[in-house]
């Protein structure tokens, strides 16, 4: 399961169901995250501009 960058929370949501461009929200601290790819899930940090910030930029693998 993925986890915050900002505040290492899992992030809750069901990766079967998920789709590229859903955004995911940190329960913890708010912080929103893009599903970029599904297989292998990915996910992009959004910036305050709702544009994806490419250097937090992480994968379900890496996390693990």
């Amino acid at each position: 399961m993925a986890t915050c960058s900002e505040c290492d929370t899992v992030l809750d949501f069901d990766a079967e169901e998920a789709e590229e461009g859903d955004v995911v929200v940190c329960v913890e601290c708010g912080t929103e995250y893009e599903i970029v790819a599904t297989e292998p899930l990915e996910l992009a940090k959004v910036d305050d501009d709702g544009i994806d910030d490419e250097d937090d930029e992480f994968s379900e693998e890496e996390e693990e």
